[in-house]
């Protein structure tokens, strides 16, 4: 006599739904770390009462032996502008200046001005007070 109970209990368990809330959970995180990139560059910035977060599009960096940096690579002053050219693409990017607070200003309105020219915002990284 072959007596089967019809309420059967499935011993396996699922995982599609814990993945999928995983994969997107780890998107989501992607996502919004990559908006700010810190300079990885040794630089002290110069402090200001107000600051805004901007989304980096291209970095110059200048540190105090007045070496150049685009993009953490280094660069020479007479190839700047030809690398901020190569790199912005087209007009309407963004160039953000970290300057060490011991450099004289001339070497960022120099920069400054070329980026000008290429018709790119200029945005200057301070450090908050």
């Amino acid at each position: 006599m072959g007596l089967s109970s019809k309420n059967k209990i499935d011993p396996n368990f699922n995982m599609s739904s814990m993945t999928d809330l995983v994969f997107l959970l780890l998107v989501f995180f992607m996502l919004t770390s990559s908006f700010i990139t810190p300079s990885g560059l040794p630089v002290s910035l110069p402090s200001s009462a107000s600051s805004s977060i901007e989304v980096q599009k291209v970095s110059v960096t200048v540190t105090r032996d007045l070496d150049y940096f685009v993009d953490d690579k280094k660069i020479s002053k007479s190839m700047l502008e030809g690398e901020l050219k190569s790199k912005l693409g087209g007009p309407n990017g963004s160039v953000v200046l970290h300057i060490d607070k011991d450099v004289p200003w001339e070497h960022g309105v120099y920069v400054a001005g070329i980026a000008t020219s290429l018709e790119a915002k200029v945005v200057v990284a301070t450090k908050p007070k």
